[in-house]
């Protein structure tokens, strides 16, 4: 897994202090610590798989002991009633973990799937989706992770990373000019510089700053293949602003190179997977 695992190890030790803080009640009192319970986790709908070592890393945190195994890699395309993982040990942690470890499979699987419709949708034109900052706080890293699941990109992973001028930026900076100038003098040459721009005049005013990425924001498409023929090669150009599945395709004919979409993360509706037990 792509995922730095002393990050993911904490991400799922705040989720669990959350759900199970100082004990689950019900399946402490319930079953003693001997008892085995054994499981399986199936897709209740079709999807795109992503998060199986994080659940994974939910059952481990509880109990070291207990025994998963992994039936399909994440990134695989299963139908409903596919059973995409097995568990056995014991039924205090299963119970405890398993809210869990549905949270984070159903919410990645379904950003893994989401971002996969918008990448078929665009791969005809040669152009890359990029995912955004709109993120559930503390859980960037899995959600950026389940976008590479679905063949999406990753934007920059927070405001360290790289700099981008946004339309706040500029209108107190004064104007794009001043901005890249600002950051021109301290960056180093290794970090790109990104402009968001919105008119015909902004895109000029960023050519002749000479940056990396031009971001055409909430443009209209006549416009958008306009300002490709403008920028005409000089800078990397993104696409941004409420593109969805039925419109992705005329902001990839404009000919950018990328379309960044918020609601690959921000507007998800978890995918369909249960924990099943039965007896051994």
């Amino acid at each position: 897994m792509e995922v730095n695992r002393l990050l993911l190890k904490r991400i799922v030790e705040n989720a669990l202090s959350e759900d199970v803080g100082s004990g689950d009640l019900t399946t402490e009192i319930v079953f003693n610590k001997n008892e085995i319970a054994v499981g399986k986790f199936v897709a209740k709908e079709e999807g795109i798989i992503a998060g199986l070592p994080v659940a994974e890393q939910v059952f481990i945190t509880l109990d070291p002991w207990i025994n998963w195994r992994q039936l399909v890699e994440d990134g695989t395309k299963v139908s409903a009633g596919h059973t995409i993982a097995e568990i056995n040990g014991s039924v205090q942690a299963i119970l405890s973990g398993e809210r869990t470890s549905l949270n984070f499979l159903q919410r990645l699987s379904a950003i893994a799937t989401k971002t996969n419709l918008f990448v078929e949708k665009a791969a005809k034109y040669g152009v890359e989706i990029l995912d955004t900052r709109k993120t559930t706080p503390g859980l960037r890293a899995l959600e950026k992770y389940a976008v590479r699941v679905g063949g999406g990109i990753n934007h920059r992973f927070g405001l360290y990373d790289a700099a981008m001028i946004k339309d706040n930026h500029i209108e107190e900076a004064g104007s794009i000019v001043k901005a890249v100038a600002l950051l021109k003098e301290s960056l180093p040459i290794t970090v790109k510089i990104e402009v968001e721009v919105e008119t015909m005049e902004q895109i000029e005013e960023a050519l002749a700053c000479k940056v990396d990425i031009i971001m055409l924001d909430n443009m209209p498409y006549e416009e958008m293949k306009k300002a490709v023929d403008m920028i005409d090669g000089k800078a990397l150009v993104e696409a941004s602003g409420k593109i969805n599945l039925d419109t992705i395709e005329n902001a990839a004919a404009a000919g950018v190179n990328y379309i960044s979409v918020g609601a690959l993360t921000h507007s998800i509706q978890s995918l369909d997977i249960s924990l099943d037990l039965y007896k051994p």
